[in-house]
């Protein structure tokens, strides 16, 4: 017998529970890269100048497919693996709170804007009156980075931290997080798009701000999709996430943290996926806990981790709601009197949260009052101010398990 089998058992069980734990389109548009890039290997195919982003072509021959090719298709291996590693930690983490099929209308808009502000930017930079620099017309840009650089403004803005770290060697203020990284890249590496990634950071701010706020259709649009038939194969799948929060067929959990520094693109969150292919000893404390619920977990209202309990397997936000004797509260968030059981007993983390809240009346009222701060960025994508305040107080100021109140609310 091999003396390492164990340890090669090991890897692989543990590479494909981290492939299981990667939401549905997340590991969707991975395969997709993956898969394209290989075709190309093998075929030989390397002319990129015919799919890439060039504004020129664009304005000339309106060739508008480069929109989209543009983004699927890498240059190298080093190229394709590096987005798609850093494309796991934040597509996982917004598809958890979006859903699987928001998410996937948000990547097309945020490809769609990114092409306009780097056309717009490239035409006014090569006619202005002054100096013009017609290089940028002909520069041909391809990639996934563009959408990477608008998640990384998205989901910093989510998290609510204060200050970032890069590359693990010193932190940075949160909002100038995704420019210092520019920088950092552009210096580098020089042969990456200094205007497609800056682009990218135009369009997440100005998702964040509200500004596509009436380009993004209702959750109503969303359910309609997700239940048509042709689309039914993959919502039946575990790792598919519903628009109304979360989805109860999902054993994926949503790690949020309190602590103020969060570490940045490919330092914590990308040496945590690959450091969890290592075998690891199981201890009596890990076999106890919830499997659908892995890891430690905070209890609202409360300042100490704790392990997060297993709930019971028929009840859900709404049924939480109206167990607990708070009329009021139940009124603000739009609950109504239905009790119907979640798929698998697998219950989401919006109603755990607030189930939470609710079962301390006493501690409700002790938490501080959101900060215009969390209200604004909230009230800026389109939920309306008064749930917002009522949601991010139920969430005991968790600006992720708010958004998922809020999203089951207009599920």
């Amino acid at each position: 017998m091999r003396p390492n089998i164990v340890t090669e058992a090991g890897l692989q069980t543990r590479a494909g529970q981290w492939w299981e734990s990667i939401p549905f389109l997340t590991s969707a548009v991975v395969v997709v890269c993956g898969a394209i890039y290989l075709v190309c290997l093998l075929s030989g195919y390397d002319s990129f100048y015919e799919i890439c982003f060039l504004p020129t072509a664009v304005v000339s021959h309106f060739q508008v497919y480069r929109i989209y090719t543009s983004i699927l298709f890498h240059g190298s291996l080093l190229h394709v693996l590096f987005n798609m590693l850093a494309l796991v930690p934040l597509g996982s983490e917004l598809e958890r709170i979006m859903g699987s099929i928001r998410l996937a209308y948000l990547i097309i808009l945020l490809a769609t804007t990114n092409a306009i502000f780097h056309l717009f930017i490239a035409l006014l930079v090569a006619h202005n009156p002054f100096h013009p620099y017609p290089y940028l017309m002909n520069e041909c840009a391809i990639g996934f980075s563009g959408i990477l650089f608008s998640m990384i403004v998205i989901e910093t803005s989510l998290s609510g931290v204060q200050s970032r770290s890069v590359f693990g060697l010193f932190n940075v203020p949160a909002k100038w997080y995704a420019f210092i990284l520019l920088v950092v890249f552009q210096l580098l590496m020089t042969n990456v798009s200094l205007l497609g990634h800056l682009c990218g950071i135009l369009s997440g701010f100005a998702y964040i701000y509200g500004l596509f706020n009436f380009l993004m259709p209702g959750a109503s649009l969303f359910s309609a999709i997700e239940a048509s038939s042709w689309l039914s194969s993959c919502v039946r799948r575990p790792k598919f996430i519903l628009c109304t929060g979360g989805s109860p067929t999902s054993y994926i959990p949503t790690y949020s943290g309190q602590n103020t520094t969060s570490s940045g693109l490919l330092t914590g969150n990308i040496w945590r996926n690959l450091s969890s292919w290592m075998p690891q000893r199981e201890t009596s404390a890990q076999a106890e806990q919830d499997y659908r619920f892995p890891g430690r977990g905070r209890s609202l209202g409360s300042g100490q981790s704790e392990t997060v309990p297993a709930v019971n397997s028929d009840s859900n936000l709404q049924a939480r709601l109206l167990d607990n004797s708070n009329p009021d509260l139940s009124s603000h968030l739009g609950v109504t009197a239905t009790r119907e059981p979640l798929l698998d007993g697998r219950s989401s983390v919006a109603g755990n949260a607030v189930g939470a809240t609710l079962g301390r009346p006493a501690l409700l009222q002790q938490h501080p009052a959101p900060s215009e701060e969390q209200i604004q960025k909230l009230v800026s994508m389109g939920f309306d101010k008064t749930q917002v305040e009522v949601a991010i107080s139920a969430a005991d100021g968790d600006l992720n398990v708010a958004v998922e109140i809020l999203m089951s609310q207009q599920g």
